[in-house]
């Protein structure tokens, strides 16, 4: 009974230990199928390894921008839904506002990001619009600039037709990069200037300038942005940023080298240079036996950090010229250098000159200010069609670089030379349709200096339209042909152009600021200019010239006048001590007063003469330059 108690146990250890056994061949059987096929698979080397790395990191690159163009256009979609929830019907523009909304639906914007590659180019060419500033929203002006990729801007200039309907003329441009008003100066500086510095540490010459109408942006872009009180923030600006990296490559790339780095300060108003760090100093300008330019007494100083260069920056701009224009209460009426020297062992290795270019005003901008002002104008645009076909020419190798043509141009010259040399514009566009004429001036400017075209890579404004739509709004698109007819015309017009200036004269080793601009190349210049500059010009420019001597002149007679007046003032005190004398000569004082007033005469005579060509041939040029300004304002 008590063996019927006990219970038996189960028999579950023994059949785990034959599953155990089972799995186990199972296992082997498995793995012993599988040897034959893994001998036969060779081992994968590192380069398999690294291609397969390279692929996993592709695909992810790929998702990545996939989703952020998802995340673009979900942004861009919410904005459109904004944007027309924002058009005012009492708006005075609603109609013109409301279309350009309709065209802006009809685009699949992909603008500028950090991510995207940086080109290595000689020359590049870019466009920035700024954001609507308070008083234009105060006046409801509206914005006629879009952006709807990195390459692409489009003005929808306002028109109206002969029965007084309002329609709009799309027209588009195509430039190495464009940024929206969303872009801030590092997200600029990091396509335009920073691939420039280092071109200085390879024994280049980089030149970055900014240009466009005054109000546009451009000392915003260069020096940095405005504070409370006009003060500005140079730390923001292209100026500070290509320091900070000039500094940066040394500390780590080039420390085992020994480079200094100095920087210079100068601005050119009208055909004159001054000094910014050594008191607005007058300097000369010379052009030495091998044909380089020298600016004699620039002060250039040493510096050690970017907070040294920053108290320069600031020094300078505290003291530069401005004015007012209808367009800018404080416009800079000058061009500002700032130049980054990089010197090796104490000898010059490379140069980075950053410049901000005196606003592009036209005669309608200056009518109604004074004389020096609307001279102050001429010489700008002058100088700016000269820096814009020199860097055409930099463009095409082998030709002639009409250097010549303004004091800017002069003292950029050998930025403009050698295979090391390189290039990068920025133009500055304003956003509101009082500015459309400056904006659409200053997009063709940009387009004639590199003439990339609508479509140079094959890409044209339907690239970017959103696939089944339609352009709803009303106007014209501008036509490759039309783009291509323009550049047939300009090819010509430098074909016709170039026998002329291979039978220009070379200029031997001279005082640049006496008889310093070559008549031959302005005359090309004008003639090249496509109706940018009148015929007028060219008089003007003669007229101009021999006022600047005549001024030099009247100013250096003058001086030495003050200089013999004091020792003529103390002559005369001596014979005015001798007449009061109880007894003198009086054939002595006769004498000797009658040559000092016979030498006041003559001398005074002699300036006043001077000063009398001086005045003529002023108002010769005031003559000239009203009517410039009157054929301006008729077109």
């Amino acid at each position: 009974m008590r063996n019927k108690d006990i219970r038996k146990l189960p028999e579950e250890p023994k059949v785990e230990k034959i599953e155990k056994s089972e799995s186990v061949d199972a296992n082997q059987n498995v793995t012993s199928a599988l040897k034959p096929e893994l001998k036969s698979r060779p081992i994968a080397t590192p380069a398999e390894v690294n291609a397969e790395t390279k692929k996993s990191n592709t695909v992810k690159e790929i998702e990545a921008i996939q989703q952020r163009r998802e995340e673009r256009r979900a942004a861009q979609q919410k904005a459109r839904v904004s944007q027309n929830a924002d058009i005012d019907p009492s708006n005075p523009n609603y109609e013109l506002l409301k279309m350009i909304r309709e065209f802006q639906s009809t685009l699949d914007f992909q603008t500028l990001m950090t991510g995207d590659p940086v080109a290595e180019q000689q020359i590049c060419v870019c466009v920035r619009k700024r954001p609507m500033n308070r008083k234009e929203l105060g006046r409801k002006e509206i914005d006629v600039i879009t952006v709807p990729s990195k390459e692409f801007v489009i003005v929808h200039e306002p028109r109206v037709k002969v029965d007084l309907t309002k329609y709009l003329e799309h027209q588009h441009f195509r430039f190495d990069y464009a940024f929206d008003e969303s872009a801030d100066n590092k997200l600029v500086y990091w396509y335009t200037a920073r691939p420039l510095v280092r071109c200085i540490f390879e024994k280049g010459m980089a030149t970055c300038f900014a240009y466009g109408q005054t109000g546009s942006g451009k000392t915003h872009t260069m020096g940095g942005e405005f504070q409370a009180k006009s003060t500005q923030n140079c730390r923001e600006g292209i100026y500070a940023l290509a320091a900070e990296d000039v500094f940066t490559l040394l500390d780590t790339t080039y420390a085992h080298e020994d480079f200094t780095v100095e920087a210079a300060f100068f601005e050119i108003y009208g055909s004159k240079v001054f000094d910014l760090l050594n008191d607005k100093t007058k300097l000369r300008m010379l052009e030495d036996a091998s044909g380089r330019v020298q600016i004699v007494g620039l002060r250039t100083e040493q510096v050690f950090s970017v907070d040294e260069v920053l108290r320069l920056l600031e020094h300078g701009t505290h003291i530069r010229t401005s004015g007012q224009t209808s367009a800018n209460q404080h416009s800079s009426r000058s061009h500002a250098v700032f130049q980054i020297i990089l010197l090796k062992n104490g000898r010059p290795h490379g140069k980075f000159s950053l410049i901000d270019l005196a606003g592009n005003e036209r005669g309608a901008d200056t009518s109604s200010a004074n004389r020096v002002t609307r001279m102050e104008g001429a010489e700008i645009n002058k100088s700016l069609l000269a820096l814009k076909e020199c860097i055409r020419a930099l463009g095409r190798k082998g030709a002639h670089l009409p250097f010549r043509g303004s004091k800017l141009t002069q003292v950029l010259r050998d930025s403009f030379t050698g295979d090391r040399s390189r290039t990068c514009m920025i133009a500055m566009i304003s956003p509101s349709k009082e500015s459309c004429e400056h904006t659409l001036n200053t997009l063709r400017y940009a387009d004639r200096v590199k003439e990339l075209g609508p479509n140079g890579d094959g890409k044209s404004l339907d690239d970017w339209k959103l696939p089944l739509a339609s352009n709803r709004g009303q106007g014209t698109v501008c036509t490759q042909q039309q783009f291509a007819s323009a550049e047939s015309r300009s090819n010509t017009q430098l074909g016709r152009i170039a026998p002329a200036i291979k039978t220009a004269k070379s200029v031997p080793s001279q005082d640049l600021d006496q008889g310093d601009i070559n008549e031959d190349e302005i005359a090309l210049l004008v003639e090249d200019s496509n109706g940018e500059i009148a015929e007028d010009v060219l008089k003007f420019h003669q007229t101009h010239k021999k006022v600047e001597k005549l001024e030099e002149q009247v100013c250096q007679d003058f001086n030495e006048l003050s200089s013999k007046m004091k020792s003529w003032a103390i002559e005369t005190e001596k014979l005015s001590h001798m007449i009061n004398q109880v007894e003198y000569d009086p054939d002595t004082f006769i004498n000797s007063s009658s040559t000092l007033i016979k030498t006041l005469i003559t001398e005074l005579t002699k300036v006043q003469g001077e000063i009398n060509s001086w005045k003529n041939h002023l108002n010769q040029e005031d003559e000239l330059l009203a009517k410039m300004h009157h054929v301006t304002r008729r077109k």
